[in-house]
């Protein structure tokens, strides 16, 4: 196909323009106005959260998250190794020290298995972690039963990177509002987007009040420009608000596109011996915001690399799995706590993120299907 078939792209639902229209034609074109506090509450009624903040990124909103549980120089926080960088560089913005937890085989993210045996090995040493950053990886949920339990068990507060998983369900609670705070990403490829920007949402409307603060510069409640402690430039704009309000009038329909994407997928490759996809968790809903499989290199006699690098030569853009954070230079010398095998690494090396972008046609998909079929010789 000349036109190339994309990962995931920004998919416009029609009324973006109109919000941002009235931005210009109100003048409101900073991080405040009329349609930075209705997408705000729109995320919030959504969710169900008591409180949210748009931010100018969801790394920003992780950022802040940390920031106000306190996070310092020197303290330990336990965070996913399947994800991307940004869940890991705010702990780092604090000077603080990252350890990493392995996933479990059935939902790609935290084991609770490996948590808890990193909260055992931290609490001999005397050295709990002031926060546990847990990742729903490309839209599924981890076992936030199984790991608010150790969290909570220890009353360490968790940071919910649900950056990729907006829409999701576990057990019927919203995806984001298990932790003391949830984290959403608006980015260009997300399931929704605002061309760039997050969301902080929290139970705790007094907390989403001091991020708030946080997020236009700690500058107190008074005429004059005073500050009592540090702030950042972290607020969603006016315009950019706008795009989110059009966005969250289709999200639903976005989530039943993504997971269609995902059920043609399973229809047309689940009969290729060494192609599995990544599950569903029981009693919950993955938005798919990516479809990704494993491919066995023994079984297929290609590796997931080369299937990828294939897929290019026919205009089809593909990803690896997330190369986890214990293997990056950056974190050479952090801890890593993994379940009985190397599960983060193991997907690393066997994933494949499949084209999953909400405007590619069906021709399209079964274009990639066909390409994926002829490159494994099935």
């Amino acid at each position: 196909m000349s036109e190339r078939i994309l990962l995931s792209s920004p998919h416009m639902g029609g009324t973006e323009q109109k919000y941002i229209k009235e931005a210009f034609e109100t003048n409101w074109i900073a991080p405040l106005g009329e349609n930075v506090n209705k997408f705000e509450e729109a995320i919030q009624s959504f969710t169900g959260a008591n409180a949210a903040c748009a931010l100018s990124s969801g790394t920003a909103g992780l950022h802040l998250a940390l920031d106000l549980l306190g996070i310092k120089a020197g303290d330990i926080v336990f965070c996913s190794s399947l994800t991307f960088i940004a869940t890991a560089n705010p702990i780092l913005y604090l000077g603080a020290i990252p350890v990493f937890i392995d996933s479990e085989p059935d939902s790609w993210n935290m084991s609770p298995q490996a948590l808890k045996e990193a909260f055992d090995a931290y609490d001999k040493k005397g050295q709990l972690p002031k926060a546990v950053m847990i990742v729903n990886l490309y839209g599924q949920s981890a076992k936030m039963d199984e790991l608010m339990e150790i969290c909570n068990s220890y009353n360490v507060p968790v940071v919910e990177d649900a950056a990729e998983s907006l829409g999701s369900r576990y057990h019927g609670k919203m995806s984001g509002t298990f932790g003391k705070f949830g984290i959403f990403s608006f980015n260009g490829n997300k399931i929704i987007t605002t061309s760039g920007g997050g969301m902080i949402i929290s139970e705790d409307e007094v907390a989403i009040e001091q991020a708030l603060k946080k997020a236009t510069q700690a500058r107190e409640n008074v005429l004059h420009y005073e500050h009592k402690e540090i702030g950042y430039n972290y607020r969603l704009s006016n315009i950019s608000a706008g795009i989110g309000r059009g966005q969250m009038e289709v999200l639903e329909e976005r989530i039943n596109q993504k997971r269609k994407i995902f059920d043609r997928y399973v229809e047309g490759l689940s009969s290729i011996e060494g192609i599995n996809f990544m599950k569903e968790l029981d009693n919950s809903l993955h938005n798919r915001w990516l479809s990704t499989i494993t491919a066995d290199a023994e079984q297929l006699k290609i590796s997931a690399r080369n299937i990828i690098d294939r897929l290019a030569d026919y205009n089809i853009e593909a990803r690896p799995v997330w190369k986890p954070m214990h293997l990056q230079p950056l974190f050479a010398d952090a801890d890593y706590f993994k379940h009985e095998q190397d599960v983060s690494k193991e997907l690393y090396e066997t994933g494949i993120c499949l084209p999953s972008d909400t405007k590619m046609t069906e021709e399209q998909q079964q274009y990639v299907i066909q390409k994926i079929k002829l490159i494994v010789n099935h």
